[in-house]
């Protein structure tokens, strides 16, 4: 699940850092030069449809969904376990549920070679297939989630369960934002480090060149 977050962020970053230079481009094409890629507009709206389809998987995989979990810690352990397991399935069912729609969409757009209403006329199979890969993975992930939570639940590891399928509280992002902090921190002190290393035994070598 790790890789799969990793390669989400890489591609769901690409996808904006690309839209971006895009932006930038043209407004200096209009200022400068009174010349429009007509076009950008278009491929903002792609890429929020795929950058959304993406950020599912993101928040499904950081537990960042939004839950009410205002009364959830006072419940029964139990109780809590039930809801952590259906929060699990109907994401699940969610997902897939999505996906099975935006396959029909996909599907009827093939059927009649649908073109977007644009001055670049894009075939809408192209857009909307990378809108249905984004959904396809999201629907992956929350399946894999689902079924797991099912296993936990059947082979009665409710601790478990409960553990890594509640509501992220404001305790738990607050210490893994100070644990971002501390790692960031650290990765910049070992960066000063070694600077200042190769500085001192570079500082020898050009003193004996002077």
């Amino acid at each position: 699940m790790k890789r799969i977050e990793y390669m989400a962020s890489m591609v769901f970053g690409g996808i904006f850092l690309l839209l971006s230079v895009l932006v930038v481009t043209e407004t200096l094409l209009r200022k400068f030069f009174n010349v429009s890629l007509q076009g950008v507009d278009e491929l903002g709206g792609y890429a929020l449809a795929v950058g959304a389809t993406l950020s599912f998987t993101l928040a499904l995989l950081g537990r960042a969904h939004m839950r009410i979990d205002i009364f959830h810690e006072k419940f029964p352990k139990s109780l809590q376990t039930l809801f952590n397991w259906l929060s699990a399935t109907l994401m699940a069912l969610f997902g897939i549920f999505l996906f099975w729609v935006c396959l029909q969409i996909v599907l009827e757009t093939l059927d009649y070679g649908s073109t977007a209403q644009t001055p670049w006329a894009t075939p809408l199979k192209y857009p909307q297939g990378l809108w249905l890969a984004g959904l396809t993975v999201f629907a992956f992930t929350a399946a894999i989630y689902g079924l797991r939570a099912t296993w936990l639940l059947l082979s009665g590891r409710s601790a478990q369960l409960n553990e890594e399928f509640h509501p992220k509280g404001v305790s738990e992002e607050l210490k893994e934002e100070l644990d971002d902090f501390k790692h960031r921190q650290q990765a910049s002190g070992t960066v000063e480090e070694a600077s200042l290393s190769a500085s001192i035994s570079a500082q020898p070598v050009r003193e004996g060149t002077q």
